[in-house]
């Protein structure tokens, strides 16, 4: 298993594969950040419009860094 990433620690690979599927994508991502007590960033990521936002950018996140978008530290 590779060193600790986003997606559960999961390979980049894997883990870019997981953030190009939308609803995976959406699941991961609110998962993610309810466990690591993120609980109103869990929420925004529920919410429709800015739930696809971020998703876009979590993406490019994904893909350009291997690691997602962690803007809201709460």
């Amino acid at each position: 298993m590779a060193a600790k990433k986003d997606y559960f620690g999961l390979d980049r690979l894997i883990s870019i594969i997981l953030a190009i599927i939308p609803f995976t994508a959406w699941i991961c991502g609110v998962i993610t950040r309810l466990t690591e007590g993120k609980i109103v960033a869990g929420i925004i990521r529920i919410i429709p419009f800015a739930g696809l936002l971020i998703w876009i950018v979590d993406l490019i996140c994904m893909i350009t860094k291997g690691e997602i978008w962690r803007l809201i530290d709460m």
